[in-house]
């Protein structure tokens, strides 16, 4: 392989992995359900909700995200997150507490998730 060839190769690997992840692909971060398990049903439902609808909000930002990055590749090779930054993060944490808020329900034998 000529170095030319190598560079170009480095180049792309570089920017394809600096792209912003599509949230599906985002892993949730570790959030105690100790922190819900002080909360009664109805307001464990009431916070699953309304995470639940941040996490959609953030979801389709991040979503956005890696479409302005697909593009932005495509045309500039940049991945404008990085230069923009993206909403991993908080997507990360959202999955999180969607899940302590779960765990919180079952600890507390709510009837419903």
């Amino acid at each position: 392989m000529s170095i030319t060839k190598f560079g170009l190769l480095t180049v792309a690997l570089i920017v394809v992995s600096g792209c912003a992840n599509r949230p599906e692909s985002i892993r949730a971060s570790s959030v105690s359900h100790e922190k819900y398990t002080h909360l009664e049903c109805a307001a464990l439902t009431t916070k699953l909700a309304d995470t639940r609808a941040e996490l959609d909000k953030y979801s389709k930002m991040q979503d956005s995200k890696a479409n302005g990055d697909a593009f932005g590749v495509f045309l500039l090779g940049i991945p404008f997150s990085k230069l923009s930054g993206d909403h991993e993060g908080d997507v990360a944490r959202l999955k999180g507490e969607v899940e302590a808020i779960e765990t919180a329900q079952i600890k507390n034998k709510c009837k419903s998730i």
